[in-house]
């Protein structure tokens, strides 16, 4: 006899979610200081150190760093690059797109979060870039906002891609000519003492609900998107993830507790407040 494994959603107490919080607050924090550093001229390599830096002042470990063996405290993907980029020699140049994953670890727990931007602000970036960025953000955000204690995990997939496709739809009204693709070999998680947990969570609409989602549940939601196809490869290193089709991508994250009484982004500085009111979500401050 043989049983079809259920994921599983772990709940966290109060405690153990104000300590996910403090490492929230820390990726949150070293998020704000890449974008202000990630300008033309310097290289992955040196955000990876200014970030390893800056993390470990507050009192926290890089989660990333030797994770299976990867030599990085940020994930740093350029262009086509779509995720798991080594930091290195590269250098940022006005106008490219660059996505920086970045996890800690405070007191054994963990906070995972991204962002996409561009290389010299929005005015340095091509028109579809910008809207990548911008539309993969909200969908991140819709995603979040279909969180909600007894409802169902895959509502999150739902979200996302009808947020992505109304978008799409928006934007060709206007005359931009793009073409998204929402990656499906790469999905968010759960997350607490260790960095990925169950269950995974798609950033794409499945045919199954998924399982019920718990109060205390803590998960991270990370949609990649990309302007062309979803088929990708893995570059020799083992770890850099880039477009066959040679099309650029973006990426965002963060890592969110489900309450009774609402939501919070534990790696959103203001705890998603501004944002999730903004879609009718209910928020519950926990610090």
């Amino acid at each position: 006899m043989s049983f079809l494994r259920r994921p599983k959603i772990e709940a966290k107490s109060t405690e153990q979610i104000l300590l996910m919080r403090e490492a929230g607050l820390v990726v949150g924090r070293t998020l704000e200081l890449m974008r202000e550093r990630a300008v033309a001229g310097v290289t992955t390599g040196q955000l990876d150190a200014v970030a390893e830096e800056h993390i470990r002042s507050l009192d926290s470990i890089p989660s990333f760093q030797g994770y299976h063996g990867f030599p990085g405290s940020l994930c740093v993907s350029v262009n086509e690059e779509v995720v798991h980029g080594i930091p290195g020699e590269r250098v940022l140049r006005d106008g490219d797109l660059v996505s920086i994953d970045c996890g800690a670890i405070y007191q054994g727990w963990h906070g995972d979060a991204a962002i996409s931007l561009i290389v010299g602000g929005p005015a340095a970036g091509r028109p579809e870039d910008v809207a990548l960025v911008e539309d993969t953000e909200a969908a991140m955000w819709a995603g979040i906002a279909a969180l909600q204690t007894g409802g169902r995990l895959f509502a999150i997939g739902d979200a996302v891609e009808e947020y992505a496709e109304a978008s799409l739809e928006r934007r060709r009204a206007a005359g931009q000519e793009l073409t998204y693709g929402i990656l499906e070999d790469y999905v968010g998680h759960g997350i607490g003492t260790e960095m990925h947990m169950d269950p995974q969570v798609p950033n794409y609409s499945v045919t199954s609900k998924g399982p019920s989602v718990p109060s205390g549940a803590t998960l991270a939601i990370e949609p990649m998107i990309t302007l062309g196809t979803i088929e990708t490869t893995t570059l020799e290193d083992d770890w850099t993830v880039i477009t066959n089709d040679g099309s650029r991508a973006a990426h965002w994250e963060n890592t969110v507790a489900v309450t009774e009484a609402g939501l919070w982004v534990l790696t959103a500085l203001d705890g998603g407040q501004a944002k999730l009111t903004e879609l009718g979500a209910a928020t519950a401050a926990l610090n």
